[in-house]
């Protein structure tokens, strides 16, 4: 099977950068980056040292439900380009392990599908979860403070 990385919509982001609200209607807040593990969620690299960028509330999901987690993530400040779909894993994966969470084409957890994963098995994991009819898409999200990272989907 084939798997594919996305990260965050343009459409979305340039949003964010220009100003507009986060999923709780504040400005993002904006900073300047130490270089150490700042991970866009738009190019799905890191924010290199000196560079501005973004912190925010987000919430990948349509809209609101029990199972809608938002949290903090960070975005360049400026713009940057959206990383291509593929099934290579990110670039900005530099934690040694991360959960991995199957959600239902209703935007819910599929329970007992989620775990802690070394980074190096995200892929098969993923692979893994899709194998499932009830797994519409899979969540990366940090295993230390749940923060979403990116979304896999079948290709």
């Amino acid at each position: 099977m084939t798997i594919q990385f996305k990260a965050l919509p343009t459409e979305d982001v340039r949003a964010l950068q220009r100003g507009g609200p986060d999923a709780y209607g504040l400005t993002p807040e904006r900073k300047i980056s130490d270089g150490d593990s700042v991970p866009c969620r738009h190019c799905l690299g890191n924010v290199a040292e000196g560079d501005g960028y973004l912190i925010l509330a987000y919430r990948p999901f349509p809209e609101l439900q029990p199972y809608a987690e938002t949290g903090p993530i960070f975005l360049h400040a400026d713009e940057c380009e959206r990383a291509a779909e593929t099934e290579a894993l990110p670039d900005m994966l530099e934690s040694s392990d991360y959960i991995v969470r199957g959600y239902g084409a209703d935007d819910r957890i599929v329970y007992g599908s989620g775990g802690v994963i070394p980074t190096h098995d995200i892929t098969v994991r993923a692979e893994t979860l899709f194998e499932r009819d009830d797994i519409a898409y899979v969540h990366v999200r940090s295993a230390r403070n749940n923060c979403y990272q990116c979304r896999i989907e079948r290709a």
